[in-house]
């Protein structure tokens, strides 16, 4: 059985054109035939050629005559993909998690996960934390950022660090390149955060509707200062005193200033750019990570981006 599970960069378009693009050898009234005889199915059930695709929705074809002819969409291998240990410590492991790598599933989404990989080498970590869907886990990044996250090995190592991330005493600093060049040395953005109408991403709302506070929405708390301008684009450090979802993505496209290879939150013409760089990720990387072990002693990491984002720095020089 062959299955697609839909990222961002491939949700909202219609099930029958999706599929027309990964099944060439079938015409588009073909595949409209193949979902009306349940034949292919949306997470397990019957579906109709015009409905219209969410992030993590589970496309299952059923028919095995049927043969993917583009396969790059398919987000998830079914073998694990390698994940890189900065260090190992019978308290923590510090990791570099792939840009594409979800942390953890849901209820919707059933591959390959950050949390499979961990918990194949590390089967121990099924104890630990507060939820068994997300062993181990005290923090997250979005699917398609990398960096430096920590993986508390013990308990006692879980509820310091959760208690360090409800403080906001653990310091993480991101490297981010955004189209256009940002004029302020350095900002704060404080837009409230809420889920979008749409439901399948978030939205900056005012901070204020007609002069008085906005009540809606999830206080949140970015800033940057720049580290490098080019001419049509900016990198920066971005530091979080919040950590609502999607929260530097959502700010930074508010702000005027979207992330290179964010088709999310970008607008159409920043799609069309990102197509251009081809790097199917955003380019976003947690960089440095600092908070205290159990014995109190502060401890930090940084890791260098990876190479491919530094094409990207070295083509827009």
């Amino acid at each position: 059985m062959n299955k697609f599970i839909i990222n961002e960069n491939n949700s909202e378009g219609r099930l029958d054109v999706f599929l027309s693009e990964q099944l060439k050898d079938f015409s588009r009234n073909q595949i409209q035939k193949l979902i009306k005889q349940g034949d292919i199915v949306i997470n397990g059930k019957k579906c109709t050629p015009h409905q219209k695709l969410k992030v993590d929705d589970k496309i299952e074809i059923n028919n095995t005559e049927i043969k993917i002819t583009n396969p790059k969409t398919i987000i998830r291998e079914e073998k694990l993909p390698r994940v890189k240990i900065i260090e190992e410590t019978p308290e923590y492991l510090i990791i570099n998690k792939p840009a594409g790598l979800i942390v953890h599933g849901t209820k919707h989404v059933k591959g390959k996960t950050l949390v499979d990989v961990l918990l194949k080498e590390y089967p121990e970590l099924t104890k630990i934390g507060e939820d068994p869907d997300r062993p181990g886990i005290v923090h997250r990044l979005d699917s398609d950022v990398s960096g430096l996250m920590v993986i508390p090995r013990t308990q006692d190592s879980f509820d310091n660090l959760k208690k360090q991330f409800q403080k906001r005493t653990i310091k993480k600093r991101y490297l981010g390149l955004c189209y256009g060049a940002i004029e302020k040395k350095e900002d704060e953005i404080n837009f409230p955060i809420a889920r979008s109408k749409d439901g399948y991403k978030m939205a900056a709302l005012p901070l204020t509707v007609k002069g008085e506070p906005n009540t809606e929405g999830k206080r949140a708390i970015t800033n940057f200062k720049i580290i490098k301008k080019f001419r049509n684009f900016t990198l920066l450090e971005i530091k979080i005193k919040t950590g609502r979802t999607h929260q530097i993505r959502v700010h930074l496209s508010a702000y005027g200033y979207p992330l290179v290879g964010d088709d999310l939150y970008g607008n159409r013409k920043d799609r069309e750019r990102n197509a251009k760089f081809n790097l199917k990720r955003v380019f976003l990387v947690s960089r440095e990570l600092e908070f205290d072990n159990l014995a109190g002693e502060r401890k930090r990491y940084k890791i260098e981006i990876p190479e491919n984002l530094e094409q990207i720095l070295k083509r827009i020089k």
